[in-house]
């Protein structure tokens, strides 16, 4: 008994056994129990059959090995019940009290399963006492013998808990990943809502009626109708669009077309660099990531600036995307940032791309960077 007390290092033991528990049954009892119980059977199996098999059995030094080996095995066996015991027994009683009562409840569960195993160690210890040689009296045998238990359960406590913090990281993270998707399908139902009150249709054929009776009167004013209906049948026409992504080229297109609207409004005076490198036809993406950015850019920024104009490049290589927007920063008065735009990127660039994107922003004293990179396309 005494051989199950020293504490092993079997962290990797402990997480390759809970990882192949399916998520939904980890709670199963049958599961957990019929386990651990087949551990058992092999690895006595394996003993016993070293014992009987070995011609060397009458052989002193040979049993010595063999006790050595069966107490190495024997440390593997304890560490493996207890932590499957504690991992199984506090896990469920967290979930009954958790919700509920708190962490000291579950401090309480956890002192109450430790204190079943610890009054079966001692009932079992009290029985061997008499099998000493005399050296130690019942008590300090009895005492050593729960010493012994504490050294033997702490290890399993904490290879549990550990185990238990991964898997309750794991249920936050889906969670976390239901809750975004949920966000996405009620913008989703928004702009479904939405398209559904305004057809699209409409909206075109009334800015090329716009277009047309303008023609006459302004070039730029014409121009800029005919641009904003080139967006707008963009945005809430879904011709181009499949499975929530459009063509690139698309996006691209009307990034010019967002840079085209702003420079009518400054007669032509803007100074913006647009620049992009690498073959884009074939490549789709999200829609309205790069022109919110682009957008935002006009928006926040200083638009007069000779030394800092806008630069916006786009580089596709090796099937990577690396879009980049700096601009400097608009002294005086500043429009108020709700920072919806960017975290409806940052929402969708997640549900669409995981972790195969990331999304750089610096904001410096003078000038606003932002750098995104799309993996894999």
């Amino acid at each position: 008994m005494f051989a199950i007390l020293k504490p092993s290092s079997a962290n990797k033991i402990v997480s390759t056994l809970f990882s192949i528990l399916p998520h939904k049954k980890r709670f199963s009892f049958k599961r957990v129990f019929g386990m651990v119980f087949t551990i058992h059977i092999v690895i006595l199996t394996i003993a016993e059959l070293s014992i009987f098999l070995i011609p060397e059995r009458n052989n002193p030094d040979h049993w010595k090995h063999l006790m050595d080996a069966w107490t190495l095995i024997s440390i593997v066996i304890g560490l493996v019940f207890y932590t499957t015991f504690y991992y199984f027994s506090l896990n469920h009683f967290y979930h009954l009290i958790a919700e509920k009562k708190g962490f000291f409840h579950f401090l309480l569960s956890s002192l109450l399963v430790t204190s079943i195993l610890f009054t079966f160690y001692i009932i079992d210890g009290y029985l061997k006492v008499d099998a000493t040689d005399g050296a130690w009296s019942p008590a300090i045998a009895l005492l050593l013998y729960a010493m012994s238990f504490l050294l033997s359960a702490a290890p399993s406590i904490v290879i549990a808990f550990i185990a238990h913090l991964r898997d309750e990281k794991k249920q936050r993270k889906l969670l976390e990943e239901e809750k975004l998707q949920l966000e996405i399908e009620k913008s989703n139902a928004n702009l479904n809502f939405l398209k559904a009150q305004i057809n699209p249709h409409f909206l075109h054929n009334t800015l090329n009626f716009l277009y047309a009776k303008s023609l006459p009167y302004s070039t730029e004013l014409s121009e800029g109708i005919l641009t904003l209906s080139d967006i707008m049948r963009y945005a809430l026409s879904e011709q181009n669009i499949k499975a929530g992504k459009a063509a690139l080229k698309d996006e691209i297109e009307h990034v010019r077309n967002v840079i085209r609207i702003h420079q009518l409004r400054f007669s032509n005076n803007l100074l913006v660099n647009f620049e992009v490198n690498g073959v884009v036809n074939g490549i789709t993406i999200i829609p309205f990531v790069l022109i919110t950015i682009v957008e935002n850019a006009f928006k926040h920024g200083d638009l007069k600036s000779t030394q800092y104009p806008i630069d916006i490049k786009l580089t596709i290589e090796h099937n990577n995307l690396q879009f980049f927007c700096r601009n400097k920063k608009k002294t005086g008065p500043k429009e108020l940032s709700t920072g919806i735009g960017l975290d409806n990127i940052k929402k969708r660039l997640d549900l669409a791309y995981k972790d195969q994107y990331s999304l750089l922003i610096k904001d410096e004293h003078d000038l606003y960077t932002t750098q995104l990179t799309i993996h894999s396309l």
